[in-house]
């Protein structure tokens, strides 16, 4: 289900949304599942030196290498950075339809973005 509308979704949307999900929840916040999320939260505020962006890629590969098994990281780049503050890592890859069943043996290149929303109200991502 999508979680933005209701409606029905599957393959590359459903697994953007769950990339979503996975880079926006905060190690901790999971009732029963207190180990699901990424860092990525925790650095979202922090100064961007070059070492925060590093920590950034960081934890954006560990969180989806763990957590996405339809997806596969293959590059990050930081695409925006200004003084508004608002920061753009696009992330290539590749996706597996139903690499969630472990089946690799069909894959698809992907790109998708993680950056602020439309209105800069908060953060998604987006397939590119």
């Amino acid at each position: 289900m999508n979680r933005h509308t209701g409606g029905r979704i599957t393959g590359w949307d459903h697994c953007v949304q769950c990339i979503e999900v996975i880079l926006l929840t905060r190690i901790g916040w999971r009732v029963m599942r207190r180990h699901f999320g990424s860092l990525v939260p925790e650095l979202q505020d922090r100064n961007a030196t070059p070492m925060t962006i590093m920590q950034t890629y960081a934890a954006i590969a560990e969180a989806l290498r763990r957590w996405e098994p339809g997806f596969r990281l293959q590059t990050i780049q930081l695409t925006r950075s200004g003084a508004d503050g608002v920061f753009v890592f696009e992330m290539s890859g590749l996706f597996f339809p139903r690499g969630h069943l472990g089946d690799y043996s069909v894959s698809e290149a992907k790109t998708l973005a993680l950056g602020a929303n439309d209105n800069n109200s908060g953060v998604r991502v987006v397939a590119a």
